[in-house]
């Protein structure tokens, strides 16, 4: 399992467009991925689960992996969420 915290930097947080960017990069992993807002976790697979979390700019998330390419998995979102989904 490979563990990761990240401010959301764009100001809107993950709301439709950068929620689906997000799920589309997660889906690129063979992983189990998660993403967790305080006490709430979800899958990072899922786009209901995503915007049910209601993250706006500013927010820590945690993003979770477990798998085979956790570390690629954690590191690759990462990536998305401080480049502020080229919003």
């Amino acid at each position: 399992m490979f563990v990761k915290e990240v401010v959301v930097q764009n100001q809107v947080g993950l709301h439709a467009r950068p929620a689906t960017f997000f799920i589309q990069k997660a889906n690129e992993f063979k992983s189990s991925i998660w993403v967790e807002k305080e006490d709430r976790r979800v899958n990072a697979k899922s786009l209901l689960g995503v915007l049910s979390l209601g993250v706006v700019g500013g927010t820590t998330i945690r993003i979770i992996a477990d798998g085979s390419d956790e570390e690629q998995a954690v590191e690759g979102l990462m990536r998305l969420v401080e480049s502020g989904f080229a919003e």
